[in-house]
């Protein structure tokens, strides 16, 4: 990643140590490093840096960029016969990529206790207001944002806000390990606070931010992760992919005769 070649060469500079960069997109697979703590510093979105801070000890240190008022709806067509989120319950539903706040996560959480007749697994937000113009699903979710980006691109249907959660997501937040010494974490603040302003708007770091209240995004990941376990979740998950779904502990799929 070139856009974090120069806030390591800062790092390395002021810290004199040598910083390896590892990227990951899968949610997972950063958990696994997170909870083997392989990772001294991470920039994470906000659910996986929940998951970090509740599970794994990992504290907070300075905010990222990120999105103001940015919120969770679930859309429906404009002709839809639905008028509140219980009478989803037995129709397919269209979530973002698996770690997506807004497509993934918050839906789920807002679902809570109802069976669903499948969950459609979109990679992109575009392709949940697809899956619903399409009939494929007939809701699904994404941010506000982003709906109001794709409405002209899906020109031949009309959505209606069937939902809106009203907690603002959080912007991510730079994380360090609970295995680095006090005397390290105080060097790391003090080097991190003092990053250049365009290093920093490279990265995305907001060293002067207030970070985020993080209570209610743990509240959420960790009741969806109650029912899928983002550590066991990979492409295909079972769990995700069963017919129907429960959105509710022990969902396992009922047996068949």
């Amino acid at each position: 990643m070139k856009r974090c070649d120069r806030f390591n060469r800062y790092l390395e500079e002021k810290m004199r140590v040598m910083v390896q960069l590892e990227p990951s997109y899968n949610e997972s697979k950063a958990l696994e490093r997170i909870r083997a703590n392989a990772w001294s510093l991470v920039f994470a979105p906000p659910s996986l840096a929940a998951l970090a801070i509740s599970r794994h000890q990992y504290t907070p240190i300075f905010p990222l960029e990120g999105v103001s008022n940015l919120r969770s709806v679930i859309v429906v067509k404009q002709d839809s016969p639905y008028q509140d989120l219980k009478s989803l319950a037995g129709k397919p539903f269209a979530i973002g990529q698996i770690g997506s706040t807004t497509g993934y996560y918050f839906p789920i959480y807002n679902l809570y206790g109802l069976t669903l007749a499948e969950l459609v697994l979109c990679p992109t937000p575009k392709a949940v207001v697809e899956a619903i113009a399409s009939g494929k699903a007939e809701a699904g979710a994404l941010s506000v944002e982003e709906l109001n980006t794709l409405r002209p691109q899906i020109s031949t249907t009309n959505f209606r806000i069937l939902f809106t959660d009203q907690h603002r997501v959080p912007p991510g937040v730079v994380l360090l390990s609970p295995t680095i010494d006090l005397n390290m974490q105080e060097s790391l603040r003090r080097v991190i606070a003092n990053t250049p302003s365009q290093i920093a708007s490279e990265v995305g770091l907001v060293p002067a931010g207030t970070l985020p209240d993080y209570k209610y995004m743990i509240s959420v990941v960790e009741r969806v992760n109650s029912i899928f376990p983002a550590e066991q979740l990979q492409d295909g998950a079972s769990l995700l992919t069963q017919k129907p779904v429960r959105l509710f502990q022990g969902n396992a799929a009922p047996p068949t005769n």
